[in-house]
């Protein structure tokens, strides 16, 4: 199959990778509510963090098909789990048991916003107008949520607020972790988780935290395996297919999911402000989505391992014999000048 057919893929199956993760996160939200009743919020991040570790180890594939996580990588994976596996789960448990679950499942979109500009200053990643647009959407939306639940109960607010600090974690967790894409993303998910649970199950002890049921606890490991565990799964693949940008713009439809599933459990606490917050949230995320790129660009020579296929018009090198489907090894990219729709992946990380 030729290159060419296949450079417009990596834009669909990032996009379905990430859909699948913001699927599995966004019905988490409304359950960590209901089964974090009576739990602080350490222990509920411990007990989520404890499930994605089971999925990380039990998902981490062969050298061979997978990038190892290398020794020079542990600042940044102490970087990912601090902001990823402590202050983000910690601070989405303390918010949701001070707001409504509708409310702060919608908040969860500004998680795009503080992503997308995180990775356009750091990482350089394309911010033209349509997007600099959807990220203002998202962040009206996201005061019309506060103001709304602010005056419809007192304190709910603070919540909401809590909430907000968890998407500023999850941005910078999510900016960090890109360099981290090209990694096993089992082995990746099972550190960050280890490290997480260690930390939170410390702090849940010095605070004195109430040990909950077997039930709830159990409950809460299960929606770690899947809300946490394979949802960051799917986000690092899909960030290996299309950018950090882009990959966060695509989860932020979680949220909307979260909140669908928070109205089905019985929250009726939507007002219009909640209502008009969310509707200028999605039309964010859908004009976000709607963004091409394409034009000549240059790659430069470059020398780096990660899992690849030699039918996606990027790894031309020669095996013998020619190896089939998904392998990872050290490999050389030459110098090449062509002209393709692209997204800031891996191999495209010029400048503009």
């Amino acid at each position: 199959m030729s290159g060419k057919h296949w450079h417009g893929l990596p834009a669909l199956r990032g996009g379905l990778l990430a859909l699948m993760a913001a699927a599995l996160f966004g019905v988490s939200t409304p359950m960590v509510q209901q089964l974090g009743r009576g739990a602080g919020p350490f222990t509920t991040a411990a007990l989520l963090y404890a499930g994605a570790a089971i999925i990380g180890a039990l998902l981490r594939r062969r050298v061979e098909k997978e990038a190892r996580v290398l020794r020079s990588d542990a600042p940044r994976l102490l970087g990912v789990a601090l902001f990823g596996a402590v202050i983000g789960p910690v601070a989405l448990a303390w918010g949701l048991q001070r707001t409504s679950g509708t409310g702060a499942s919608l908040m969860l979109t500004l998680e795009a916003l503080f992503t997308a500009v995180l990775a356009w200053r750091l990482y350089g990643e394309t911010m033209d107008r349509r997007v600099w647009a959807a990220m203002l959407l998202l962040l009206a939306g996201g005061v019309l949520i506060i103001l709304d639940q602010g005056l419809a109960a007192s304190g709910q607010w603070l919540g909401l607020l809590a909430v907000l600090a968890a998407t500023a974690a999850w941005g910078t967790d999510n900016t960090l972790s890109r360099a981290l894409a090209e990694r096993d993303p089992g082995q990746v998910v099972l550190i960050k988780s280890a490290l997480g649970v260690a930390a939170t199950t410390v702090l849940a002890f010095v605070a004195r935290e109430p040990v909950p049921g077997l039930g709830p606890a159990a409950g809460l490991v299960v929606i770690g395996a899947t809300g946490y565990g394979l949802s960051l799964r799917f986000y690092l693949l899909a960030q290996r297919e299309f950018g950090a940008a882009r990959t966060g713009s695509v989860f932020a439809f979680a949220p909307f999911i979260g909140a669908a599933l928070a109205f089905g459990l019985g929250d009726r606490s939507a007002g219009w402000g909640l209502a008009l917050g969310g509707l200028l949230m999605l039309l964010g995320v859908a004009l976000h989505l709607a963004e091409s790129h394409d034009h000549e660009h240059h790659h430069e020579a470059l020398d780096h391992e990660h899992a690849h296929r030699h039918d996606d018009g990027h790894h031309d090198h020669h095996h013998d014999p020619m190896r089939e489907g998904p392998h990872s090894h050290s490999h050389r990219h030459e110098p090449k000048r062509h002209r393709h729709a692209h997204v800031p992946d891996a191999h495209h990380g010029h400048g503009h």
